[in-house]
């Protein structure tokens, strides 16, 4: 089963492959089964928006994994004009797990940056499976600094299991590369947007992720590990990896509720990669938004509500 057929969805894919069996027939056979089309896609519709209106947070997790998601080269492509990507960190090299560079975005002159997964098998080993390296951090704050010395607002598509684990990326400084990013991005003088659009995983999301407003697709996840590695930890096994996705609170509405993000997008009916082109038209109607009411505020007021955000986040 690929991660097109999950196992929670398999009554849904049984109602499809009828669906789709019967207007094969009455195309062959030039026969009318309008009727019995429209009863099926009726009920396809209620089965779809009962399954969907209650996952699970492991459910969740699954869907934000599915590969045919839009990735964030997908919005900057579709979002994006005038695009000019910038490469590497002037120290050690480039990184292609996160895109970087300057854009024309619905009136906004902008800095984008995005993680980057990959989809094939191919893409995602040129990318590193979305982990950044230590230069993809150095990359982004200097891209960053060019934003602030600009007055340019930050755009950042957060997509990443985690910073890149190897030896050789803590030699060059990963956890050093990380906290300066969190550091500097806390006092930035420009407007923040950064939107979770699958994974957000630990310090690597954190890293390109200190923001103004938080966005985050309805089915994306955003947690302090995997699931699959916190069951690890507390030796809970594998069969208990749905329970640990729970206790992590990394679904968006989790999030919401405890005040980490700023807002959810709504995804359409089974994932954004049942409908990457309305996913993407709904994130860039949020980030104008956002952009709107960012914008005016004078630089002190920016950095004020910037500290007051995260000094609630925890606070009982």
């Amino acid at each position: 089963m690929n991660d097109k057929e999950l196992e929670f969805e398999k009554g849904i894919l049984e109602f499809e492959n009828k669906l789709s069996e019967l207007k094969e027939i009455a195309s062959s056979f030039n026969t009318d089964l309008s009727l019995e089309i429209r009863a099926i896609e009726k009920q396809l519709l209620k089965e779809k928006k009962l399954l969907y209106s209650k996952l699970t947070p492991w459910q969740k997790v699954l869907i934000s994994n599915n590969s045919q998601r839009p990735r964030s080269s997908d919005y900057i492509n579709i979002l994006m004009e005038d695009k000019v990507e910038l490469f590497g960190d002037r120290i050690f090299g480039d990184d292609p797990a996160i895109i970087c560079g300057l854009a024309n975005f619905r009136g906004y002159k902008v800095v984008f940056l995005g993680q980057e997964k990959g989809r094939d098998t191919k893409e995602r080993i040129a990318k590193n499976f979305g982990y950044m390296h230590p230069e993809g951090y150095r990359k982004a704050l200097r891209i960053m600094r060019l934003a602030e010395k600009f007055n340019k607002p930050i755009i950042s598509f957060i997509d990443t299991p985690g910073a890149d684990p190897g030896v050789s990326s803590e030699l060059r400084g990963q956890h050093v590369a990380i906290a300066e990013n969190i550091g500097i991005m806390s006092v930035l003088k420009v407007p923040i947007i950064s939107v979770v659009i699958g994974e957000g995983g630990s310090g690597g999301a954190l890293g390109v992720g200190v923001s103004d407003k938080i966005l985050m697709l309805e089915n994306a996840i955003y947690m302090v590990c995997k699931p699959e590695t916190c069951s690890e930890i507390l030796r809970w096994g594998s069969e208990r990896v749905p329970e640990a996705a729970s206790a992590l609170k990394l679904t968006a509405g989790d999030l919401k509720e405890l005040g980490i993000i700023d807002e959810i997008i709504a995804e359409p009916l089974g994932g954004a990669h049942r409908d990457p082109g309305l996913t993407i038209k709904r994130v860039g109607r949020a980030l104008k938004k956002n952009l709107d009411e960012l914008t005016p505020l004078t630089k002190d007021k920016l950095l004020e509500k910037r500290y007051q955000k995260y000094r609630q986040i925890g606070a009982v």
